[in-house]
């Protein structure tokens, strides 16, 4: 007869069944937990909204009043600045989803104003950013919105060299999170010429 220490040294095996419903239960626990967050609550956006703005106001102020003194101090300022444009983009994205406010109408007029402050066109963002969202990740729906160029193993390897160092070079983390930013930002949003034509 084994003894109780050999017992709970034996390995425990859950059923399937059993795993699917700690993995049902564990879904329901978040899904109550998070229900709290899922609507949107015009109080605490309107707080957000004046916080954010407010601060940006005063931090650009603030650069303004730094260049009088000393060109030397302008960058402190920027870098604020730029903190609270961020976040004023943040909140600009919030909108283009429809969750900042629970009325569309106050999401799209906040996001129109914030995108003259962010320069980044509100509609014209929220339409190529709706199609990111509706593809991203599907590789049978590439080239959609603000879509990032992914090729698979095998599409890579059938490129020529130059286009293999070409691709690389797109995806370096450099132009991933700097120069690809700022070209989008600072030129496309700018001068969205081919999406005129198109319908919104």
């Amino acid at each position: 007869m084994q003894n109780s220490t050999t017992i709970n040294k034996l390995p425990i095996v859950n059923t399937q069944a059993e795993t699917s419903e700690k993995s049902n239960q564990s879904k329901r626990v978040w899904a109550k937990r998070l229900a709290l967050y899922r609507n949107a609550n015009n109080k605490r956006a309107m707080i957000e909204l004046i916080m954010t703005t407010s601060l940006f106001a005063a931090a650009f102020s603030a650069t303004v009043w730094l260049a009088s003194i000393s060109w030397w101090l302008v960058p402190a300022g920027m870098v604020a600045s730029a903190f609270f444009l961020v976040r004023l983009f943040i909140i600009q994205h919030d909108c283009g989803h429809g969750s900042m406010f629970t009325h569309k109408k106050a999401n799209d007029w906040v996001g129109r104003v914030i995108g003259i402050m962010t320069l980044t066109p509100y509609d014209h963002w929220r339409r190529g950013h709706a199609l990111h969202h509706a593809g991203s990740g599907n590789l049978d729906r590439r080239g959609m919105g603000d879509d990032i160029v992914t090729l698979t193993v095998e599409e890579f390897e059938a490129l020529s060299k130059w286009e293999q160092l070409k691709y690389r070079l797109y995806r370096h983390p450099i132009v991933m999170f700097g120069l690809g930013p700022a070209y989008l930002f600072i030129l496309v949003h700018r001068l969205p010429i081919g999406s005129m034509k198109r319908k919104m």
